[in-house]
């Protein structure tokens, strides 16, 4: 987040599209006057922390509701594959202000050590049909994406988290694959991998991290 805002000529107001939880917005709170957080589900925004900067608002990617050149910054995180891309784009070029910014960014699988990410790989490739398309465009990393401005470069980035073995389970029968394996054949995809994945582990509490692919670019 304060690479992003560095690389804005004003901190006034963000944009941060598909908010979910309000995980980012909440991050941005510290950087910008004001954050307006939008997401097309109306119980993410029911469900999303508060914060007395950011305004959550029901709205759609390609319909934002917002002034024409009124965002000095919108962010994306992990959402842009689900859009209308290409009529998001001309809603973020109407609300951006000039030389406004405009951030995507999203993350595909972590990586622990390599006998478990072996392990993980295997999980998802036994799922792999239970993707949804959008899944390939994050497979990709973003890279058939063509931003609608003059890109920025950008250091790499990463998420990071402290996880015991219980953890790693939990998240990944979070999956929206696994999830579907699940309610349409009726067994836990997981359970192939547990035993394994917990001999691997141990009991020990192991860093777990996301490699980011970010598109960043201003209008």
């Amino acid at each position: 987040m304060q690479f992003l805002a560095d690389c804005c000529e004003n901190r006034v107001l963000a944009w941060d599209c598909a908010t979910g939880n309000g995980q980012t917005a909440i991050a941005l709170a510290t950087h910008f006057d004001h954050i307006i957080a939008t997401d097309a589900s109306e119980a993410q925004i029911c469900s999303a922390t508060r914060h007395p900067r950011i305004d959550y608002r029901v709205a759609r990617a390609e319909s934002s509701g917002l002034d024409a050149r009124s965002v000095d910054l919108i962010t994306v995180s992990q959402a842009l594959h689900w859009f209308e891309i290409d009529r998001f784009f001309d809603e973020a070029m109407r609300v951006l202000v000039p030389g406004g910014v405009l951030s995507a960014w999203s993350y595909e699988l972590c990586v622990v050590e390599p006998e478990i990410d072996a392990q993980i790989l295997n999980l998802y490739r036994q799922i792999d049909q239970y993707w949804p398309p959008e899944r390939r465009i994050v497979e990709d990393r973003y890279r058939g994406i063509e931003l609608p401005m003059p890109a920025i470069a950008a250091p790499e980035f990463e998420m990071t988290a402290a996880w015991k073995a219980d953890a790693m389970l939990g998240y990944l029968r979070t999956w929206s694959a696994c999830q579907r394996y699940l309610r349409e054949r009726g067994t836990d995809p997981v359970k192939a991998i547990e035993e394994a994945l917990r001999r691997l582990w141990g009991a020990e509490t192991r860093e777990v991290r996301w490699p980011l692919a970010l598109k960043i670019g201003r209008a």
